[in-house]
């Protein structure tokens, strides 16, 4: 091995598996089976809501907005925990049991809701039981999500050129995963009973927390706490300081079981979060920054606030969009009969078949030099998706029966997914490159909030699209209202994409030569 080839692979693990450190198999297989239940539970969740426990659509989207909302929010939390303290392998373990406990208790859901005259009858008990698996699965994302990945980079040295391909293995855990599920977990959910669907994402959690501490002695010391004596120290309660992480996070269990109950005030909570996050990094901008440094970050500030109108729009596919599979169209394509919650799988895979060919593009128009900046891929994918919403409107208006054509599903799950690759896989890739070192952590928090509140933004949106409005007990759409609300939001986004557009010259000069 040449000298040039050792510096090249410094720092990174030394046993390999098909060409990578054999630690990537492990993350792979954790994350893949992490993704198996969290997708598997979300895919059924919005049908369970409405038809077991008889929820109005504005009630049952407003739960998941909460419910997705909080899942993008804990992991800013759990990050801090790992990078300070925990390590990436004590946390994601600690994850890990928490999601398999939550999971194991959606499971059970005593008995269905009933309707008593104009009035819905549901067990209490069992409501209350289903908001704390919520609240486990939510905490046990916050302390696995962000950490699991913290692990892949960390087998890759400072210079290592498969870095981005052990990310892209990675990555296509993530669509696996989630492809399996939904059309494993949506099957079973809607066919047998939706316990027995919960139950298996359960399983499949099990699995990759199983792999994860089988595997431990693949990953070669990488995710161990920084300072481990630090762990041993006692805490202002008595105990050593890892048991206190880990009663906090139980502590986060029963602060987000309090807040499911309570869910338009997680909106305002997340909203008032981010605006502080940006108050405080504009502070630190003007106090502590050069004028580049500072107009970077502004860039970055401004790109991060407007993601969360994306994602609004693209978590419907969990919300309204299931129940208009559900409620408004023929669920058959060539010959195949499809549920309503596997619809979803379209996401994962166009993503499949369409990431490839995105890569492929970005190098090919790159070595022309007409590639695309950040910026103008943030304003082309609001475009896209504000687009897609537009049309589909358009198309459902051409039909009133309930038993419209499954191209209008195909075409807007196309056009959600091409959007999500002109997006996605350049936002935090464009916070770490525009932060300031010493803040980088602080700007994915940020981040991170922003794309909580574009969740928690999808419930609400999702929740006017009932029959009645929010404050309805029915399950069905108003198709009316649910024209109308995609029609506004996809102008809305248009909007927004082709100011971003229009401000692109602007955008880059302030970014001073970062691509």
């Amino acid at each position: 091995m040449s000298e040039t080839t050792e510096e090249m692979f410094a720092g990174s693990q030394e046993r390999n598996f098909m060409g990578h450190p054999i630690g990537l198999s492990i993350c792979f297989l954790t994350e893949m089976w992490e993704r198996f239940s969290y997708y598997g539970m979300r895919t059924i969740l919005i049908l369970y809501l409405t038809k077991y426990h008889l929820f109005g659509v504005g009630k049952a989207s407003m739960i998941y907005g909460a419910y997705a909302g909080l899942v993008y929010m804990m992991p800013i939390i759990g990050g801090y925990m790992a990078d300070r303290y925990l390590g990436s392998r004590k946390a994601v373990t600690y994850g890990a049991i928490l999601l398999v406990i939550g999971h194991g208790l959606m499971a059970f859901h005593g008995e269905a809701a009933y309707m008593d005259g104009d009035m819905v009858v549901r067990d209490d008990f069992f409501i209350n039981i289903f908001f704390l698996a919520l609240a486990l699965i939510i905490g046990g994302v916050g302390f696995l999500k962000a950490n699991i990945s913290t692990v892949v980079g960390a087998l890759y040295g400072p210079n290592d050129p498969r870095r981005d391909g052990g990310f892209s293995i990675f990555y296509m855990g993530i669509n696996l995963g989630s492809f399996m599920s939904m059309l494993i977990v949506g099957y079973v959910g809607e066919t047998y009973g939706w316990n027995y669907g919960f139950s298996i994402a359960g399983i499949g959690m099990l699995f990759g927390l199983l792999v994860f501490l089988w595997g431990q002695k693949y990953l070669g010391g990488r995710a161990e706490p920084p300072k481990p004596q630090l762990l041993k120290e006692k805490s202002p309660i008595g105990i050593n300081k890892e048991y206190t992480i880990y009663l906090f996070g139980i502590g986060l269990v029963g602060v987000s079981w309090v807040m499911m109950q309570y869910d338009q005030f997680v909106i305002q909570l997340v909203g008032v979060s981010g605006i502080f996050m940006i108050a405080l990094v504009l502070f630190y901008g003007y106090r502590k920054c050069s004028k580049i440094e500072r107009e970077r970050l502004m860039v970055a500030l401004f790109l991060i606030a407007l993601q969360s109108v994306f994602w609004a729009l693209f978590e419907q596919q969990a919300a309204s969009l299931t129940l208009l599979a559900d409620q408004q169209f023929t669920l058959s394509f060539l010959g195949i009969n499809i549920l309503a919650s596997q619809v979803q799988m379209m996401n994962a895979l166009f993503i499949i078949i369409l990431a490839p060919v995105m890569a492929w593009l970005w190098v090919a128009l790159s070595k022309k030099r007409i590639e695309p900046s950040t910026p103008a891929k943030f304003g082309y994918a609001l475009f896209i998706i504000g687009l897609g919403y537009i049309v589909f409107a358009w198309g459902m208006g051409l039909d009133d029966s309930t038993s419209k054509s499954f191209l209008w599903l195909i075409f807007i799950y196309f056009m959600l997914t091409l959007a999500e690759l002109f997006l996605s896989p350049v936002g935090l890739s464009m916070v770490t490159k525009l932060s300031v070192p010493k803040i980088v952590g602080m700007m994915m928090g940020t981040w991170f909030l922003f794309t909580a509140l574009g969740n928690n933004v999808a419930g609400w949106i999702s929740s006017l699209t009932g029959s009645g409005g929010q404050g309805s007990s029915s399950g069905q759409l108003d198709m009316a209202a649910t024209m109308e609300v995609y029609s506004v939001i996809g102008y809305s986004s248009v909007a927004v994409g082709v100011f971003i557009l229009i401000l692109t010259p602007l955008l880059k000069k302030g970014m001073h030569g970062v691509h």
